[in-house]
């Protein structure tokens, strides 16, 4: 069954008779409509549950510039996509509310490859370097 979004279809659920198809997406009866988010995990310590901050940028029209500001917001975690850990990026989509804080329901985990903020191999970090003294008068 498609949910009307360009996700890859989690594998079946290992067992069919304790699964929970009332709140699954994908192979159960949760309507998926409105917003889809992406973010990153911060919190997982509730059961089926994950809290997603995203961070983005709102124009501030008196100085001309952009202001960093960041949500967070409280997803449900179909069995099919357990396990999911702190720091995963993932892709979220609005749902009818499940609970007084949970709207939203994970419905991938993104590949979370970025290489650019690992350092590649063999170099030295940047805080050994020493800065050589500036020529100035005596």
């Amino acid at each position: 069954m498609a949910i009307g979004l360009d996700v890859p279809q989690p594998p079946e659920p290992d067992d069919p008779e304790a699964y929970d198809y009332e709140t699954c997406p994908f192979y159960g009866e949760l309507p998926v409509r409105g917003q889809v988010l992406v973010g990153t995990v911060v919190s997982n310590d509730m059961d089926r549950t994950v809290v997603v901050e995203r961070e983005y940028e709102v124009k501030v029209p008196k100085y001309d510039r952009y202001m960093k500001r960041r949500s967070r917001v409280s997803a449900h975690v179909p069995g099919v996509l357990e396990p999911i850990s702190v720091g995963d990026d993932v892709k979220i989509a609005e749902t009818r509310p499940l609970s007084k804080t949970k709207h939203h329901v994970v419905v991938e985990v993104l590949d979370s490859e970025d290489t650019t903020h690992a350092e590649p191999a063999g170099s030295e970090p940047a805080g050994d370097v020493q800065a050589e003294p500036q020529g100035g008068a005596d």
